[in-house]
């Protein structure tokens, strides 16, 4: 357990995307030693994230889209199927989670239902994460979402059954911590 949190030095180490910030603090060990550590903390801002799912055909929407970060890790294509997300801006993680589901998705849903937040990696990033769940129906799809085009998203749009995609989980074909989160929640809860 550790005390008397004090920050002593912040230096800004890049904010060409996001800010990557290194950061020196002083703090109080339980046996009282005063201890000082430097840290980097990364700031891309907090987010939402939507699972969408119908009842009725016991299916979810999810998306798939190129993630640099994941191709220089090994994943080959670079390609990830993912629950719908997006960062809030100047937004409430309400309005946000709308925006983003209509722009990636094309569904324009109205009834979200927040479930939890969550750090999701809390080590070195500073972002919150909220968690949505929303029914859809066919009637909702207002467009073919895909993303916004001067953000270069290249979403494409996955109806799949919530067997299937609880099957990818341990396939290796779903490996995104939001979207095995929403998808087990949805499972654990009854929804699906």
């Amino acid at each position: 357990m550790i005390d008397n949190v004090k920050i002593i030095d912040t230096k800004i180490l890049s904010d060409n995307w996001y800010v990557l910030r290194k950061i020196t603090y002083e703090y109080t060990k339980k046996d009282g030693t005063r201890l000082t550590q430097t840290r980097e903390a990364y700031d891309r801002g907090n987010g939402a994230t939507i699972l969408l799912y119908n009842k009725e055909q016991k299916t979810v929407i999810l998306t798939q889209q190129f993630r640099l970060p994941t191709y220089v890790n090994g994943n080959e294509s670079g390609m990830m199927i993912e629950a719908c997300a997006g960062l809030l801006d100047k937004d409430n993680a309400e309005d946000c989670i709308r925006r983003e589901t209509e722009e990636e998705t094309g569904y324009k849903v109205t009834a979200v239902r927040k479930i939890f937040e969550a750090y999701m990696s809390p080590g070195s990033v500073t972002e919150i994460l909220h968690f949505f769940v929303a029914e859809y129906a066919k009637e909702m799809k207002v467009n073919e979402g895909g993303g916004v085009e001067h953000e270069e998203e290249n979403i494409e749009v996955l109806e799949m059954d919530i067997d299937d995609a609880m099957t990818m989980i341990s396939t290796g074909h779903i490996k995104d911590g939001k979207t095995i989160m929403l998808l087990q929640y949805v499972k654990l809860h009854g929804i699906l």
